[in-house]
């Protein structure tokens, strides 16, 4: 198991204010896949994996359609990383393993 493997509580700090949202991750060798939760509702989500680095696209449509770029790093029950909207720059991201 992956130390990035898990669920975790996640914050993205963006400009219409934090967004919260809680990622699952599950590990398999170079890709991983889980799932996302939050305001903005729930989707499945998968990636590449590098070490305890996750890295993936999701979608969105509120407040408009769009692309996220997102990374995170997990260093034990801490996952810091970025989510790249195009335009609009790249925003924080932060999070903690639940359960841990």
């Amino acid at each position: 198991m992956a130390d990035v493997d898990g669920s975790w509580d996640c914050t993205v700090k963006s400009p219409l204010g934090d967004q919260k949202m809680t990622v699952t991750v599950k590990t398999d060798g170079a890709t991983w896949s889980g799932n996302v939760s939050g305001a903005m509702g729930a989707s499945d989500i998968s990636g590449e994996a590098n070490g305890n680095t996750i890295s993936w696209k999701q979608q969105m449509t509120v407040p408009m359609p769009m692309t996220l770029d997102c990374q995170a790093t997990a260093e034990g029950d801490t996952l810091t990383g970025t989510v790249g909207a195009g335009a609009f720059g790249s925003f924080p991201l932060s999070g903690s393993r639940t359960g841990a």
